[in-house]
């Protein structure tokens, strides 16, 4: 526990170096189009994955930096799929930040940045260490979501984003600090073990609870602590929208592990009520408000509140009158729903992205309307985002929402089965404006003035490679959730 052990951090480090050089790399470059800056962050997150890939396959748990931080295959498997979606979100954006002057090396420097929050995040054994990771992921968020200096709409959306996330921020310090005071350490397996023993003042422990419990909400962006959520995916540039609809879900998702599961597995009686709680109201807001939305970032945003609440529900099925037995199927499932929700809203903002054009921001729903006529494949990407999004089988959603209700049915609990039934008909409502999204693009007639889309070569490949993840991953999900369940139960026994 005492020894620095420096293999547990060998990708971050790695992350951390390559960063410095790319952004010392990028002053002397001349190139408007910044391609040798563009090869070299891919070339470092292709690096960073293969380092977390490898690791994750070996299987160890490793504990080092004094205690500090933690590699398992839970922390690798989630920070290999931030990279990787990291990557996909640089390469989708090539076209769209060259023609709003966004092609500069703060624009991949921060990028990279906000992974190494992410990363430092999941791999976090101490509450210092997820606080520094939460502000350093946090921060590159904000400069990127500002990074049109000249856009007023990207402006207020940073400045929203900005004020609300230090106000969550503060609400998480302050749970961790209410913690610390209750159990005398900021080391999550201290905190675990104090706990157990009863040794807390309890409530000291619930009270601190439920700042943790809100600030982990506002990062999921569940209801009611979603105010943020459109306003910042509407006015952010929609490639750092995409880092936010995906790193920072991933993130949150390692850190709700960390601190809930990990640290504080003897309030779960507590904060499964609270997340109970939090699912329902996701569910119902982002589904209902999704109806009325006619913006397609904003559409997505409310679509992630609901696919939030979606994940909760698995969460809150981990302890049942005590019994951890269903933890393991719980916990898996509803880290199977976060990765494939992750790889699913990739393809939907990389359609969006390739959409766009000098001038024009392909942002209104009506802006889809015949794109079968002008792109089949495009359009069909499209439509198998929006199919797994609802929840249509066979795609990689209905799995994912199918492995969920059954992490609750099996608890054979008459809260979780009617958790269940309630889940199953908001999803109902959700395929609603999702239909409609497809309707749009296949029986809408285009606009007089619609241009053909001639995207790169090379992102069109990747939206199709994006495609057929979301509909391989859905016919064989066996490998995919095999992964995942790996990964829990090792990060539990560890």
């Amino acid at each position: 526990m005492n020894s620095m052990n420096w293999q547990v951090l060998h990708p971050e480090m790695l992350l951390l170096a390559m960063t410095g050089v790319i952004a010392i790399v990028d002053l002397y470059a001349t190139d408007p189009k910044r391609r040798l800056t563009f090869w070299l962050t891919q070339a470092t997150l292709l690096a960073v994955a293969a380092l977390h890939l490898e690791a994750m396959i070996d299987g160890q748990s490793l504990i080092g930096m004094q205690g500090m931080a933690v590699a398992d295959p839970l922390g690798h498997l989630l920070a290999f799929f931030a990279t990787l979606s990291v990557s996909a979100t640089l390469a989708y954006a090539q076209p769209y930040v060259g023609s709003r002057e966004m092609q500069k090396g703060e624009f991949y420097t921060l990028s990279l940045f906000s992974l190494l929050g992410a990363c430092v995040m999941v791999s976090a054994n101490n509450f210092l260490v997820i606080y520094l990771g939460l502000e350093l992921m946090s921060l590159s968020m904000y400069a990127l979501t500002a990074l049109r200096r000249d856009h007023a709409q990207s402006t207020e959306a940073a400045m929203k984003y900005f004020v609300l996330g230090a106000i969550a921020s503060g609400f998480l310090l302050y749970g961790l600090s209410m913690m610390y005071g209750a159990t005398g350490s900021l080391d999550i397996q201290r905190v675990f073990e104090v706990i157990g023993r009863g040794q807390a003042n309890q409530q000291v422990l619930v009270f601190g609870l439920v700042f943790i419990v809100a600030g982990l909400a506002f990062k999921f962006g569940a209801a009611p602590f979603h105010m943020w959520l459109p306003d910042v995916y509407h006015g952010a540039p929609t490639a750092v929208t995409l880092l936010i609809a995906s790193t920072s879900k991933l993130a949150a998702f390692g850190i709700a592990m960390r601190l809930l599961v990990e640290g504080l597995l003897g309030l779960a009686n507590d904060w499964q009520q609270m997340l109970i709680v939090l699912a329902l109201a996701s569910l119902v807001v982002g589904n209902f408000a999704a109806i009325a939305q006619t913006n397609l970032k904003r559409l997505l945003a409310y679509s992630a509140i609901g696919q939030v609440g979606f994940m909760l529900l698995a969460l809150a099925a981990g302890v049942v009158s005590g019994n951890t037995l269903s933890g393991a199927n719980a916990y898996s499932s509803a880290l199977f729903y976060m990765v494939t929700y992750v790889m699913t809203t990739l393809g939907a903002f990389g359609v969006v992205m390739l959409l766009t054009r000098q001038g024009f921001e392909s942002e209104e729903i009506s802006d889809l309307a015949g794109l079968n006529q002008r792109s089949p494949w495009m359009a069909a990407v499209m439509a198998l985002c929006m199919f797994s999004l609802a929840g249509v089988p066979p795609l990689v959603g209905f799995y994912a929402k199918l492995s969920v209700l059954q992490a609750l049915v099996t608890t054979n609990l008459a809260l979780h089965l009617w958790l269940a039934v309630a889940a199953v008909l908001l999803s109902l409502v959700g395929a609603f404006y999702y239909l409609r999204v497809v309707k749009v693009m296949y029986f809408d007639e285009p606009a007089a003035d619609a241009h053909r889309i001639n995207g790169e070569r090379g992102v069109q490949a990747l939206l199709a490679v994006n495609g057929a993840a979301v509909l391989v991953f859905g016919l064989l999900p066996g490998g995919l959730m095999t992964m995942c369940s790996t990964a829990i139960v090792r990060a539990l026994a560890t």
